[in-house]
């Protein structure tokens, strides 16, 4: 099936890239100008804080929100003590590592890659081990080792291209790693590839020389050009593009990455928005939802919390003349697809549980798994994935280096705080009740205001007046309550007061 790149830049807003194979939306980025994208930039950083405790320090690199560097991500070249010259450009094993307060001094300076997005209160995640991904190549300064990536599974194309490599004398100081889109590609284009990254890092080493810390050495393309770069490839047919300025500079950085793939740019020019000409806005609608309908009656359920994303799998309507076994593996192999696919639309990372429904059959629990563990090869993201158990349940992580789709486009419900639930007014009235009960028992409150939302305002002055009025006349307390328009849900407020007055407090 044909595979084709739409890229929506009309609302400046926003930038929106959707992959589509077959009219089925396959891969979805989306970035806005509003929020600052870090991943990727390279920075001279400063030692602000060294926690020996978690073998950390925290590098302030000029964002104004410091970074966390794990012992794990120091490179060698910046150990201290004897040997530590033949160590360069190899990672080493945790136990082989110094302590990191004997690597790092406080206000020492040190060249850092921004790796994950920070998360809420967490901040980003930096690392000395450079990585400057190129069209077929990926650049790692300071190292020796020289690549193919694991998804080249051919070992006659690995070979070529190992040897494609070593012709083209690398820098010693230099790692390099054949991308996955190095696969079928010419020496040429290696080799172009090659020289474009050692002029980049020429240019870095001249800002890691000038540039005082905390600054900004490198920042990463922008969504257009990083998912040209990384996506595109000879498998798509077509870029469609709604902007002409943009048209024009995805085919500059082609006329320098990929010159024989510079004629699949074209130039989207209808009134009709392209993502709803090609039918991918209710697509995404979808993508948001909560819940997704297999084509076979069944559904899978997506809920994202702080600790892990759990998904679960569910026969629904599912329910053709046949066993519940069969029923069960059918529903579980078109979700394995599915749960694959929604995971790379919605970026979704850190643990996933997969609950699929339960099988008796090993056989099956395992054609599942396979299906699953297939599906999950298109994805460009690092996952790893466990055996499924005789519970249905497979746990896997998936590399998490930007906020989900999810996080970047919604607030948490100021109504529900994220819970998903609110509390019923019946259940608002109780705790309200004996708040007032409280209240009567004081005896220097003598007047008591409540000031609730609306519904609950109506609930209590119809379904608890005659409670309510209980509570005045035992009590000698007087109680009004307030509506208040601006009162959401179950947020309420007690007010009491003296005989002079006075505000009481509870």
């Amino acid at each position: 099936m044909a595979r084709e790149m739409l890229i929506n830049v009309a609302e400046t807003e926003e930038c929106r890239v959707a992959v589509v194979e077959g009219g089925s939306l396959e891969e979805l980025y989306v970035e806005r100008t509003s929020i600052s994208s870090h991943v990727g930039n390279v920075y001279k950083g400063k030692v602000v804080n060294i926690e020996s405790g978690i073998q950390a320090a925290f590098i302030d690199f000029g964002i104004g929100r410091n970074g966390f560097l794990h012992i794990s991500d120091l490179h060698p070249r910046y150990f201290s003590g004897a040997g530590r010259a033949d160590k360069i450009g190899r990672r080493k094993s945790l136990k082989l590592r110094p302590p990191i307060q004997d690597c790092l001094r406080k206000g020492q300076e040190l060249v850092v890659q921004v790796t994950k997005e920070g998360v809420k209160t967490k901040g980003p995640t930096l690392s000395t081990y450079l990585a400057l991904p190129g069209k077929y190549l990926v650049m790692m300064p300071w190292m020796q080792k020289h690549g193919i990536s694991h998804k080249i599974e051919d070992e006659d194309e690995r070979k070529r291209l190992r040897q494609i490599l070593t012709q083209s004398k690398p820098p010693k100081s230099m790692g390099f790693i054949i991308r996955t889109a190095g696969q079928g590609c010419s020496k040429r284009d290696i080799q172009n590839d090659l020289k474009y990254l050692r002029r980049l890092w020429t240019a870095i080493e001249k800002r890691i020389e000038t540039e005082k810390a905390p600054g900004e050495l490198y920042q990463e393309s922008d969504l257009v050009i990083r998912t040209i770069r990384d996506v595109f490839n000879s498998k798509i047919s077509k870029i469609m593009c709604d902007s002409e300025t943009v048209v024009r500079k995805i085919r500059d950085f082609l006329a320098i990455a990929t010159p024989r793939l510079k004629k699949r740019v074209t130039y989207y020019d209808s009134k009709v928005p392209l993502f709803h000409k090609y039918k991918i806005e209710s697509e995404i609608t979808k993508v948001q939802s909560r819940t997704v309908e297999l084509k076979g009656g069944g559904s899978i359920v997506i809920e994202q919390t702080e600790a892990m994303v759990s998904i679960d799998v569910n026969s629904g309507r599912h329910r053709k003349p046949k066993s519940a076994e069969q029923t069960a593996f059918e529903t579980n192999m078109e979700a394995a697809t599915e749960i694959a696919r929604q995971l790379r639309l919605r970026d979704l990372g850190g643990l996933i549980i997969c609950d699929f429904i339960d099988m008796r059959s090993e056989k099956h629990r395992r054609d599942v798994e396979k299906v699953f563990r297939t599906a999950a090869r298109a994805d460009r993201a690092r996952s790893r994935i466990l055996r499924m158990s005789r519970f249905g349940v497979i746990e896997m992580t998936r590399q998490r280096i930007r906020p989900s789709l999810q996080s970047s486009t919604y607030l948490a419900c100021p109504h529900c705080a994220g819970a998903g639930f609110v509390k019923s007014q019946e259940s608002i009235a109780i705790e309200i009740i004996r708040l007032l009960n409280l209240s009567a028992s004081t005896e220097q409150i003598k007047r008591v205001e409540l000031i609730v939302s609306p519904e609950v305002a109506d609930y209590l002055q119809n379904d608890k007046r005659a409670l309510i009025a209980q509570i005045e006349q035992l009590n000698e307390k007087r109680v009004t309550i307030h509506s208040a328009p601006d009162y959401a849900g179950e947020k309420h407020e007690l007010v009491c007061y003296n005989e002079r007055g006075s505000v009481v407090k509870l």
